[in-house]
């Protein structure tokens, strides 16, 4: 219908500079992209302090759906996998909930929109890449594995300085690095690294699918506001 939009709002991590661009580029006509930043302490993107950064991100939750609320989005998603990775299981199933008891809207997360990515293409055995410590990785396969997702593979980049800083090329290296055969798909974790402009040319290149975080959460994200919508280039996700 002319002139119709689909409000998409965003909570994203405040040194995050990866969201924005890649949301926008994948946000059909007919839609528009709302954001607003979560507030942490201490530096931005480094792995020293990342749990710590994840629940003072939570805490900032409901006053950020408060503001994204104002605008009258039709789904709000908390644009940041390593949180639901701190959090767990129960502790993000409660903050879920919660948020929707609040704005009267729904609200999903990056990891959430992971787990239906996955389920709309039949994969449950992945290979895991992050950008993230040893230790947070483990967190996130552990709590893929507590949903049902079979992590047969996993691995995180070398020589992370500050996570906001990796590029396309790097996300590459590492989904090529984790793939293994017994996995029906490949995951990147991070939605502050930047991949989708590498998922097609991977798909390709490795014979599966291959979703990131961030594609993941756009695909949902219209998925729940009712916008059907088929982009080549950004994978299988997308067809």
């Amino acid at each position: 219908m002319k002139g119709w939009r689909a409000r998409l709002g965003f909570l994203v991590a405040p040194g995050n500079p990866t969201v924005e661009p890649e949301m926008q580029a994948l946000c059909p006509p007919g839609a528009s992209v709302h954001f607003t930043r979560l507030h942490a302490q201490g530096p931005a993107g480094t792995h020293a302090g990342q749990d710590e950064r994840n629940l003072s991100q939570a805490a900032s939750v409901p006053e950020a759906v408060r503001l994204l609320a104002m605008v009258a989005p039709r789904v709000i998603v908390l644009a940041h996998t390593a949180t639901s990775y701190t959090l767990g299981q129960a502790r993000e199933a409660a903050l879920v909930a919660e948020m929707e008891a609040l704005s009267g809207t729904r609200f999903i997360t990056a990891f959430g929109s992971t787990l239906a990515a996955l389920a709309a293409l039949g994969c449950t055995r992945i290979a895991y890449g992050t950008p993230y410590s040893e230790a947070t990785t483990l967190q996130g396969k552990a709590h893929l594995e507590a949903h049902g997702i079979a992590v047969v593979s996993h691995g995180a980049l070398e020589d992370v300085r500050n996570i906001y800083d990796e590029t396309e090329a790097r996300a590459y290296a590492i989904a090529r690095a984790v793939d293994h055969p017994d996995a029906d798909a490949v995951f990147l974790s991070g939605t502050g690294m930047p991949t989708i402009g590498v998922l097609e040319m991977l798909e390709q290149d490795l014979g599966k699918p291959v979703i990131s975080a961030a594609s993941a959460m756009m695909w949902h994200a219209l998925e729940v506001a009712g916008v059907r919508h088929s982009q080549p280039g950004y994978g299988q996700l997308f067809s």
